[in-house]
């Protein structure tokens, strides 16, 4: 069902309603969003070379982790700067203060934990006293960044700014050394382009382009077995090393295959006149291979010496070489392979252009109105969508675990799927389902080689897990949305169910890694505290029970799907165990030690007996009196991971209606609400409390959900390199502020999605599956006040020109036939979802998913 022209069709649609065009390109990479203008008109609506609009700085100092390096949709290679940061978890860091230690061709993005991947750093030498005194190690080698001339930084960096650009599928920075580096890549294979400068007249060192091949520096400097050849007949330096997982425990193997070419004849060998080894800061001239079982110290790789070039009177010009790098996970003739096939003609700008290619499209599938009073909008926009699909990373035909039938996806960097189930994979079922299929394949095929579906994964390696199985959520989502069209994506439903089944059903060996503490959850209904096991940690019990329950909803949901019936109904009550720690006696003191009056009741842990255990609500949040951590560790005993009883009371998504009840009713928990928002408890640098600012909604206040969404972008999203209140969380971020920008909140797993009202007077969103376009428009639009105050609350809406019942939510009907939504905004905060219960969005008590 792919279309003919894509473009044409959304073009197309857009022309009906009736709207202006006209094409604007607009970049801010270190600017603060701008108040919008207010206006009556709608609109031109913004197209063309949309990867323009892409900010790929954003997030890249302050803990956002952002990868700005080179890759295509999903790409496995990623080509990027590694700096000497102690943030450079994605190896870049904005700050011009840290200097480049190397370009490498693997990384993941926005995560925490360790440093990950990081693998097979180039780096050029500009001079050298001579070939065997060049400085190989890292941290002697290194050099800062040149600095823009013309250009004002933020006074975090003294007013300095690094010269860096990026856009997608392309990097570019100029060394202090006045060399300049450039990057783009394909799906397994990076290109880099360096151009070294012509010798001074008066320079007596040996002046001549150098490149390092890096073998054994990861982020975690973890390499070892490391091996390398270099073949100086053809120019070719070809290895591998094994590297330590980031997040969990265990070894990964990785091969590494790099090429080399002048720029001004790419089709010609290109050999070095020097060549050798390196150990530490000891250089092996003529060596052309080495191999250590075990590397305890110094650094490993190769070194080569390329000539300069000379123009026809025998003057030196500035010398450009491209450094083909293939890389695989199955094997060193793999890498060589995929290198050949990826790009055998070593074309930089041809190779740049297909990514770009690739991006526009993709990104081209959602089309906003808008003008100069929201290009600041556009761009984070963009840009968010754009690192919605940075990962997970196709590896396909490079799963060295186990074999697969020929064809069968596989996809890895799932860092983690407690971070995308949430927005991540909604935004995919809206716009690129045959990629999301994919992923579900892969997922399908892991449950099948290791008996559950993955959590967390980079590298090949399993990691730890941070919620419950949330897989289930991923799959469930894409069968809700598509079960008709299953087939069409070469996806079994049984396969897809007995995958779900497993995960809730069988008991994990290890449930740290994979799959849940199973036999546990269906014996008590909820995680109780205290139950010391072989199998995993003591931890997270009730977070894991807030987890669980969702992640039975789902599959609840899809047993329905499937006409098993009674399964439907055994995971839906499995899907209440949260009731089972909600202490209804807990209540929640100010700083001097008082309960504070109205707010009583939060889910606490629960031992076996039924006796409860008392987690400080305010545990994990800025008012927390014991400054406790809440991440992974085997010693804590409060029940909770990243987020507190304050946060996590608010997170039963499949059953707010019943939340409201257990909370005390509709004005406590607005008060609730408002509580959390007025006191700093919401905290948008984290996942668990995405939802809250949409909960207004079941209290039948969507004005007030309106407003918090919006004072939560404007506080804590921009386009600047801060522009990240915390981890970017492998596009979990990002495919939040992409919903939020368009008015709308998921619920995984349901046909509904939550309405708010965009930050576009009109957008579109193309499916590729269905060949429809979705069409929304906002009447009275009059800009996005920073505060989320004005006429910005949603008054009635239309769905191809009947009234539709709710003002709070649609059905996913409308993304499948390509409706026209229409939305008439007001300025009156007390509208109401509608005119009875009808209007309120869906709930498993109140029913409305069916």
């Amino acid at each position: 069902m792919q279309p003919t022209n894509r473009l044409q069709h959304v073009t197309a649609a857009l022309v009906l309603l009736g709207l202006s065009y006209s094409v604007w390109f607009y970049v801010a990479i270190y600017r603060l969003p701008e108040r919008s203008i207010s206006r009556q008109e709608a609109p031109p609506v913004v197209i063309g070379d949309l990867s323009d609009l892409v900010n790929v700085f954003i997030g890249t100092n302050g803990g956002g982790h952002v990868f700005p390096g080179a890759t295509v949709p999903h790409g496995m290679v990623k080509a990027g700067m590694d700096t000497d940061s102690p943030g450079n978890h994605a190896g870049y860091d904005a700050d011009p203060k840290y200097s480049v230690m190397g370009f490498s061709q693997l990384h993941e993005d926005g995560t925490g934990g360790d440093i990950p991947l990081s693998n097979f750093k180039l780096f050029p030498l500009r001079d050298c006293e001579s070939f065997d005194e060049c400085p190989t190690r890292r941290y002697r080698r290194k050099v800062p960044r040149s600095l823009r001339t013309n250009s004002t930084g933020p006074r975090e960096f003294h007013g300095a700014l690094p010269d860096d650009i990026g856009s997608p599928g392309y990097f570019a920075t100029n060394l202090s050394t006045d060399i300049r580096v450039e990057l783009t890549a394909t799906r397994r294979t990076a290109l880099h382009r360096y151009t070294f400068p012509p010798k001074p007249e008066a320079n007596e060192t040996d002046w001549r382009p150098r490149l390092i091949v890096d073998l054994t520096n990861d982020g975690k400097e973890s390499g070892t077995n490391a091996h390398v050849n270099i073949d100086p007949s053809v120019g070719r330096v070809s290895g591998y090393a094994t590297f330590e997982s980031s997040f969990g425990a265990g070894w990964y193997k990785a091969h590494v295959c790099t090429d080399f070419r002048s720029a001004s004849a790419p089709q010609a060998l290109l050999t070095p006149s020097e060549y050798g080894t390196y150990i530490s800061s000891e250089v092996h001239r003529d060596a052309v291979t080495f191999e250590k079982s075990r590397i305890t110290w110094g650094e490993h790789g190769a070194l080569l010496t390329f000539e300069n070039e000379h123009s026809e009177n025998s003057s030196q010009q500035p010398t450009t070489i491209l450094a083909r790098v293939g890389v695989s996970f199955m094997s060193e003739t793999q890498a060589c392979q995929n290198a050949e096939e990826e790009i055998p003609d070593f074309d930089f700008e041809r190779v740049r252009g297909a990514a770009r290619s690739q991006w526009n499209e993709l990104l081209g599938r959602f089309q906003i109105g808008a003008d100069e009073g929201e290009r600041d909008m556009a761009i984070l926009f963009y840009s968010s969508l754009y690192r919605s699909h940075i990962v997970p990373a196709d590896y396909s035909g490079e799963n060295p675990l186990w074999d697969s039938p020929q064809g069968t996806p596989y996809y890895d960097s799932l860092y983690c799927n407690w971070d995308t189930y949430r927005t991540l994979f909604p935004l995919m079922s809206l716009h690129d389902p045959f990629t999301y299929a994919r992923i579900v394949q892969s997922f399908i095929d892991i449950q099948k080689h290791e008996g559950w579906l993955p959590e967390c994964r980079s590298a090949t390696l399993q990691q730890h897990v941070q919620g419950g199985s949330n897989g289930d959520p991923i799959l469930a989502e894409l069968y809700i949305k598509y079960k008709d069209h299953l087939r069409e994506f070469n996806i079994s439903a049984d396969e897809l169910y007995h995958a779900l089944v497993q995960d809730a059903e069988v008991d994990s060996p290890d449930f740290d890694i994979v799959g849940r503490q199973a036999n546990i959850w269906k014996k008590y209904g909820f995680i109780p505290v205290g139950l010391h096991s072989i199998h995993g940690l003591d931890s997270r019990q009730v977070s894991r029970t807030l987890e669980y329950a969702f992640d039975d909803f789902t599959i609840s949901q899809v047993a329905k799907g499937v006409g098993k019936l009674w399964d439907g109904e055994l995971y839906s009550n499995r899907s209440k165990g949260y009731e089972l720690v909600w202490n209804p006696n807990t209540t929640i003191q100010d700083d001097d030690f008082v309960d504070i009056e109205g707010i009583k009741g939060f889910f606490q842990p629960r031992q076996a007996d039924g006796k409860f255990r008392k987690t400080d609500p305010r545990h994990c949040t800025v008012h927390d009196p014991a400054h406790s951590t809440c991440y992974l560790d085997g010693g804590d005993t409060t029940g909770f991971y990243e987020g507190g009883p304050i946060v996590y009371s608010q997170y039963v998504p499949h059953d707010t209606a019943r939340l409201i009840e257990l909370q005390g009713g509709v004005d406590a928990f607005i008060r609730r609400l408002d509580f959390i928002f007025e006191n700093d408890y919401f905290d948008s640098t984290n996942e668990p409390s995405q939802q809250i600012p949409f909960m207004y909604h079941y209290a039948n206040r969507p004005a007030l959900s309106t407003e918090r969404s919006r004072q939560s972008i404007s506080t804590s999203y921009n386009t600047s390199v801060f522009g990240l209140p915390g981890n970017d969380d492998a596009g979990a971020m990002g495919s939040y502020v992409a919903y939020s920008l368009l008015g709308m909140y998921p619920l995984p797993a349901t046909r509904q999605t939550l309405i708010s009202s965009p930050y576009f007077p009109s957008f579109a969103i193309y499916n590729p599956f269905f060949d429809t376009t979705t069409s929304f428009i906002a009447h009275g639009f009059e800009g996005n006040p920073l505060d989320g105050h004005g006429k910005v609350y949603v008054k009635n809406i239309t769905i191809d020109g009947k009234p539709w019942h709710s003002n709070c939510y649609v059905e996913w009907e409308v993304f499948e036939t390509g409706a026209t939504v229409e939305l008439e905004l007001t300025d009156d905060r007390t509208i109401a979802c509608g005119v009875d219960d009808k209007a309120l969005p869906p709930s498993l008590s109140t029913g409305g998913y069916d």
